[in-house]
């Protein structure tokens, strides 16, 4: 799928979420997402939460899976693990850069480096698991 395709999906299989969230490229196995932060994404302090965090990495993970196998709406999250690093700049958006280590008939596995806009360095760093569903499904 490509970024547009992933666009239009994301819209309708999750609208509840898919306006938080933009496809900023693809490529093979990889893609970079934005957070389109907004006041809701921030914790006390004003700096994005981890919560946000989380579904940024977890989005970006999910469609990179999409983006090589198809629109498979139950792919799911099996495991997630994030390092928060740095505090997150405030008010500004989150950047995902996302690749797939391993895109297997079951598992996939991926890694997501997020950044605050205009930070060389990152602020924290994911790995997930997803389970795709079976063929046909």
């Amino acid at each position: 799928m490509n970024r547009e395709e992933l666009e239009v999906f994301l819209h309708e299989a999750f609208p509840q979420v898919a306006r938080d969230f933009r496809v900023d490229d693809v490529a093979p196995n990889e893609i970079t997402m934005r957070l389109l932060v907004d006041h809701r994404h921030l914790r006390p302090g004003g700096t994005v939460a981890g919560p946000s965090m989380f579904a940024l990495a977890d989005v970006s993970i999910y469609l990179a899976i999409l983006a090589m196998v198809g629109p498979k709406a139950l792919a799911v999250t099996t495991n997630c693990s994030i390092d928060f690093m740095r505090k997150p700049a405030s008010g500004v958006d989150m950047i995902a850069h996302a690749r797939l280590l391993k895109l297997g008939r079951v598992l996939a596995v991926g890694e997501v480096l997020m950044y605050s806009e205009g930070m060389a360095d990152p602020v924290a760093r994911a790995s997930l698991t997803y389970s795709l569903p079976p063929a046909g499904q």
